[in-house]
């Protein structure tokens, strides 16, 4: 995260652990892309733990590669692949609707940030005791504001209780962390993030299968 090294490998390390519990508990194909959400953060938050290695002594070629992994993750994965996810676990129903369209704004924003980031890379500095990803300001308003409904509002439409708390949650450290991190927002908002999908393992437990939903 944007603390410290250590930090930043010891959530990335719990959350491999969380993943890989989490990644045994689906019943039905579907569940699949959900439940490899704590993976993921796993592999963006040890992202950032080698990112910290690459300042002090200085090696470039290994902090550009790092930046790019954590950015690629934070900018372009979450807006598409979380919509996507939780479409895969909702019943029909008419929400499924709604959530297309989700999907839709995900693909839309992701793929308009992906193509900001070829064009403008994403570098990375140390802030004091922070990393701060230093980029042209692409991440505008509506872009902001449309990355955000994909990757909240997507899991706060679902029908399943711990998704909702997953979203509320979510949406609630976004505003902590624009609120008291504005500098180093990305990195403390996917830090929040990353521990909240704790929550994606808890909702396998009870679960339901997705075969009384999907024949």
């Amino acid at each position: 995260m944007c603390f410290s090294a250590t930090a930043s490998f010891a959530v990335g390390t719990y959350l491999l652990g969380v993943g890989t519990l989490t990644l045994k508990q689906p019943r039905h194909p579907r569940e699949l892309a959900f439940a490899a959400i704590p993976l993921l953060f796993a592999v963006q938050q040890l992202s950032e733990g080698i990112l910290w290695l690459t300042f002090e002594p200085a090696i470039p070629w290994l902090n550009e590669a790092m930046t790019q992994v954590y950015s690629f993750m934070s900018h372009v994965l979450w807006p598409i692949y979380v919509p996507v996810a939780v479409l895969l676990i909702e019943p029909p129903g008419p929400r499924r609707r709604a959530l297309l369209a989700l999907v839709g704004i995900g693909v839309a924003v992701g793929a308009f940030l992906l193509y900001h980031l070829v064009d403008y890379p994403v570098s990375s500095r140390l802030t004091g005791q922070h990393i701060q990803y230093v980029s042209p300001p692409h991440f505008l308003a509506t872009a902001s504001t449309l990355y955000l409904v994909s990757t909240t509002l997507s899991l706060m439409l679902s029908t399943h209780p711990k998704a909702k708390v997953f979203g509320a949650l979510s949406l609630l450290s976004f505003a902590v962390a624009y609120g008291f991190y504005t500098t180093w927002f990305i990195s403390v908002w996917c830090f929040f993030a990353a521990l909240l999908s704790t929550a994606v393992y808890l909702h396998f437990l009870p679960r339901r299968t997705l075969r009384e939903s999907f024949p």
